[in-house]
Formats: structure tokens, C-alpha cells, sequence
């Protein structure tokens, strides 16, 4: 199979949604994560959302991508063999219960990988002031489908800074994987896919079980960052990027791991999360927390 990089561009159809309190809290509880930002709506101004629970709010849409392009001729085939494989979320305000989105989304790029073709979608959330919420670069592995030319877009993807990175970690943090997490975390934010709950569907599909979602990986990483480098404040999120590289089984354990720190127009963190193998499951880990 082969997919052109023509596509680049095209725009999808706007999407409408309504943040409600127990949709964020129920990410939160999706993630273990017990931050009271999330959870007291006693708390001045009231609760806001985790930051990953954006990739909820976009997930209708790339559930089912097929109903939202505005081309006809893309080869839907190609989306059956595409994997998670980089994400990126830019906030420009915390998501709170209570704002109407409208989210319009848009091949962002199409270029040629080791792997099969890398398609990027970008997603813009705006509220009702058409105010940008925050903005989403969703990537997808096209496996064993090749770019038939050289590709476009890739220059117009957000930039993430390089670090050299140290030997020793800055610090590391072992999160134990519940054998109902999947479950959980697929009922908690209705982001269904069958690999993360079925075992039937996993292995007709070649896997060796069900795996745990990679967002709510990246969630368990993002809840450390906030706890150890924002004062457990999430306010100060304002980039979050990484790559989806390795699995992870229910039941297992990851290590969170902070390689990197700089500080200078903020806080500029690299992590990774190492799987039971001690694999990269999340690799190329970012995340920026702005100065209040």
C-alpha cells in the first residue's frame, strides 16, 4: 500500500463538545491521579482538567477519522494498519469543566519513515470566544505503507529542544500497572479501542494480551512531572510531546524517569518510561511548565 503526501492539508469536519465536571474528574480517576486541582470543586475559581485529558476530547474524532475527512478519495484501507506513535499537546489555558469547544482538525503532514508513513493530524480546540484552548499533534504509524514520494509538512510540526542528557537520571519513580488499568481507564474516558480490553481482539492481531493504553502511560507520566517539578500544581503545563515506542502489559510495572532538566524561560523537562523490560515506552519525553 502506498499514500501520497497530496493529502496534506486536507481539513476535517468541526467537532463540538461540552467539558463537563465528571469527565475531567473521571480522568483524573482514570489515572490514579488525586491532585485536588481535579477533584475540589470548593477550590477558588473550581476544578480544572488534567492536561492529558485534551487527547478525550479529540478521541470522537479519531475514533472515527473516516467520517470527519473532507476528500473522498483517501485510501481508508491505510487507516487499519496505523498505531499511536507521537503526540504533542501545546496549552494555552487549562481545559475547565463547563467550556464548549468546537475543534477543528487538519492533515498537518505525510512523510516517508523506517516503519511505514508517518501522517500527522492537528488538531485546534477553541472555546466559545474562538479562543484557542490548546492545540493537538496526533501521529500515526502507518505500518508497512510506504510515502509514495518525499513527503511534506514535516517542517511545520512544533519543534522540541534537544538535550544531551545525563547517565543517571535526575530521578525515577516505579508505578505499578493494575490489571483492571485498562479497563479502567477505557470505561473512565471512553477511549475504546479493543486491543486495550479484549484478549481475543489482541492476539488476532498478533499481541501477546491486551496493552495498556499509551495516554494513559503518558498520563502516569505527566501526574509524576506535575508532582515532583510543578509543586503539584498543573497550572504550569503548557507543552506536553513525546513518542509512543514500546508496550505495556497490565499487571507490570514502568519507571518514570526525569533525564533532563533545564530552566531558563521556564522549565524544560526530557523523560522517558521504561516498561517491565526495561524498553523505552514512551521515549523522546517532553514537557514545558511555564514560569507563573
Amino acid at each position: 500500500m502506498e499514500l501520497s503526501s497530496r493529502f496534506v492539508g486536507v481539513s476535517l469536519k468541526e467537532y463540538a463538545t461540552t467539558v463537563t465536571w465528571r469527565d475531567t474528574m473521571n480522568y483524573a480517576a482514570a489515572t490514579g491521579d488525586s491532585n485536588q486541582h481535579y477533584l475540589n470543586d470548593e477550590r477558588p475559581g473550581g476544578v480544572i482538567a488534567p492536561p492529558m485529558f485534551a487527547v478525550a476530547l479529540t478521541w470522537p474524532i479519531s475514533e472515527r477519522i473516516w467520517d470527519y475527512f473532507e476528500v473522498e478519495d483517501f485510501p481508508r484501507e491505510i487507516l487499519l494498519t496505523q498505531v499511536h506513535y507521537s503526540e504533542h499537546l501545546q496549552f494555552y489555558r487549562m481545559i475547565r469543566p463547563g467550556d464548549s469547544l468546537k475543534i477543528q482538525g487538519r492533515i498537518a503532514a505525510i512523510v516517508p519513515h523506517k516503519a511505514g508513513t508517518h501522517v500527522v493530524i492537528r488538531f485546534d480546540a477553541r472555546d466559545s470566544t474562538s479562543e484557542l484552548v490548546f492545540t493537538e499533534h496526533i501521529g500515526g504509524m502507518m505500518r508497512g505503507v510506504e510515502c509514495s514520494d518525499s513527503g511534506r509538512g514535516e517542517e511545520d510540526l512544533p519543534a522540541v529542544p534537544a538535550h544531551s542528557g545525563t547517565a543517571t537520571p535526575l530521578w525515577s519513580v516505579p508505578i505499578p500497572v493494575d490489571k483492571l488499568a485498562p479497563f479502567v481507564y477505557d470505561g473512565c474516558t471512553r477511549i475504546v479501542f479493543p486491543i486495550h480490553t479484549s484478549v481475543h481482539f489482541a492476539h488476532q492481531v498478533g499481541l501477546p494480551g491486551i496493552i495498556f493504553q499509551g495516554t494513559a502511560t503518558l498520563a502516569y507520566a505527566v501526574r509524576e512531572l506535575v508532582n515532583h517539578e510543578s509543586d503539584a500544581d498543573p497550572r504550569n503545563v503548557a507543552a506536553i510531546s513525546c513518542r509512543f515506542t514500546g508496550m505495556v502489559q497490565p499487571g507490570e510495572e514502568i519507571v518514570v524517569r526525569l533525564l533532563h532538566r533545564e530552566r531558563s524561560d521556564g522549565t524544560h523537562l526530557h523523560f522517558d518510561v521504561l516498561n517491565a523490560e526495561g524498553r523505552k515506552a514512551i521515549s523522546h519525553g517532553y514537557a514545558f511548565l511555564q514560569n507563573l
